[in-house]
């Protein structure tokens, strides 16, 4: 399935000294991508409080290929990597490209669910799975086992 593709823009505050982009900036715009999709997609903010859930990250790593500058244009895409099928547990990557051809960067990441009231892991509600389980999946897409 073809990945999701979000625009971002390039803030001078995002470049380092050697004004190139500062190695930070590549993971929030991944988060960018992540949040905007469950804002589209109707997780909102205000319905993760009201379902006591949030995502947490395990482990998020950035492989670095290109650099960025500010005349750059990028996008940043999304797509699942793997996940168990209660969603508990998910991963995904976010290729970051620049000038539309350009792979800048690929940033992969394990998430999980937790309980806001309760601050242990949780299986998310069906609201979340539904939403999670409509994110475009890679190519080399795999269910977990337990």
């Amino acid at each position: 399935m073809n990945a999701i593709t979000y625009p971002v823009q390039i803030r001078w505050s995002d470049l380092d000294p050697n004004f190139h982009l500062r190695h930070s900036v590549y993971y929030d715009w991944g988060a960018y991508s992540r949040i905007l999709f469950f804002n589209t997609s109707g997780l909102t903010g205000d319905v993760l409080r009201q379902l006591n859930i949030g995502p947490i990250i395990f482990r998020e790593e950035c492989v670095f290929r290109k650099e960025i500058r500010f005349e750059d244009e990028i996008t940043v895409d999304l797509q699942v990597t793997k996940a168990k099928k209660d969603f508990s547990r998910w991963s995904v990557r976010h290729h970051i490209m620049k000038n539309k051809e350009v792979l800048a960067a690929t940033l992969t990441l394990d998430l999980a669910w937790i309980n806001t009231i309760e601050r242990k892991l949780a299986i998310p509600p069906q609201e979340v799975i539904n939403v999670i389980d409509s994110m475009p999946k890679h190519e080399s897409f795999e269910w977990l086992e337990k």
